[in-house]
């Protein structure tokens, strides 16, 4: 048997408009949707970090991931640069699983219009 390792998930979705409900929908799917892509359980989740452009201010990622049942593994929200011409409304995440899988195989996750931000990844 393979010992777990830890290792880094990405994941990326846009809202529609500046609105906690909207922060609150578009985190969870993502968490969900990067949970059932790798076939991770709560309890392989170490830790997560959320960042938000500066266009997202009415709600905390972290909330809405505790709304899902994140609420016992240490979360982190952060603002990303405002890069010019940089894609905004974006919620991106990077979530510290241990797993059994290879580097190459972890699916990263990239919702809605943050598809475009890695077409490189496989869907």
């Amino acid at each position: 048997m393979t010992t777990p390792i830890i290792r880094g998930l990405r994941g990326a979705t846009t809202c529609a408009e500046d609105a906690p409900g909207e922060i609150a929908a578009a985190t969870q799917e993502l968490l969900r949707a990067m949970m059932e892509r790798n076939d991770l359980q709560h309890d392989d989740v170490v830790s997560a970090i959320f960042t938000t452009t500066p266009d997202l201010t009415s709600a905390f990622p972290a909330t809405a991931a505790r709304g899902v049942g994140f609420g016992d593994i240490p979360l982190l929200c952060a603002s990303e640069i405002d890069v010019p011409g940089s894609m905004g409304l974006c919620i991106r995440i990077l979530m510290h699983v241990y797993t059994t899988r290879a580097r190459t195989e972890m699916r990263h996750v990239y919702l809605r219009d943050a598809q475009t931000l890695r077409d490189d990844l496989p869907g």
